[in-house]
């Protein structure tokens, strides 16, 4: 829905904490994240290479999904790889698994790409509101992806991280019609965002619709119009950039594991 990016991007900031890289070890809320960039005359060849990878990964039984996504806005040129949620110790089992196929990608995918990037992200439960389950059922044709840089010092992260929470308590409190997941980017190298969250879409009219009431609405109706107010100013102080895309979902590119 739309609040992301005319709300999310002025309001939902997500804070680090001292214990950023600290994950409960046997808790399965970590996501592992490639994003491929492609040239367009190699669109063709690379998609082969994925598919002739997923179809490797399907003969050698390899029991870890991944959901493919194309990037629709920002650079249409890249896509993007998610697997998850699982425990830290699952990409263990998930890189013996799949050593089988590490010749068949750097053979047949490798040679189209012009840049790959890849990070961890650990979901933050207690900073969003999704519908019950929603990791086990199917994916959604869109996605709002909002990546959040924000400014360095513990007042701000940690100011981040108390409104996120509230917004979530109140969405949650007041069964609001927007939705949101909120994700802690880990080992993203120089540059990479503090965190992303995803807004799920059924369809394009869905990502052009308001929610109701909105954003901060919903916060006045339940904390107050001051309360609202100075949690919006917290965080519209401690953002230091932001930045948005939409993806749609890529059957033909994803890998289901066989059950």
């Amino acid at each position: 829905m739309k609040i992301l990016i005319s709300c999310v991007a002025s309001a939902l900031a997500l804070s680090a904490f001292s214990g950023a890289f600290a994950a409960e070890a046997g808790k399965a809320n970590v996501y592992r994240v490639f994003t491929d960039t492609v040239a367009p005359a190699e669109q063709d060849a690379y998609e082969a290479g994925v598919k002739a990878y997923n179809q490797c990964l399907h003969d050698h039984g390899v029991k870890y999904s991944w959901v493919a996504w194309n990037h629709e806005t920002g650079n249409v040129y890249s896509y993007s790889y998610v697997a998850g949620p699982y425990t830290w110790a699952d990409f263990d089992t998930m890189r013996t698994q799949g050593k089988a196929c590490d010749a068949t990608w750097r053979k047949q995918a490798n040679p189209h790409l012009k840049g790959e990037v890849s990070a961890f992200m650990e979901g933050q439960a207690d900073m969003t509101y999704m519908p019950k389950d929603a990791d086990k059922g199917p994916s959604p044709e869109f996605i709002g992806v909002v990546l959040f840089h924000v400014k360095n010092g513990h007042e701000s992260h940690e100011a981040f991280g108390n409104a996120v929470k509230k917004i979530a308590a109140g969405a949650e409190k007041s069964k609001w019609s927007g939705h949101f997941a909120t994700n802690q980017i880990n080992y993203g190298d120089e540059g990479a965002p503090d965190y992303l969250v995803v807004l799920p879409n059924k369809d394009w009219a869905d990502v052009g619709m308001q929610a109701n009431p909105t954003l901060w609405k919903m916060m006045e109706n339940v904390y107050g119009k001051s309360e609202a107010a100075a949690i919006r100013k917290s965080l519209n102080d401690s953002i230091e950039k932001s930045s948005s895309h939409i993806d749609s979902y890529n059957a033909d590119l994803t890998y289901t594991a066989p059950k």
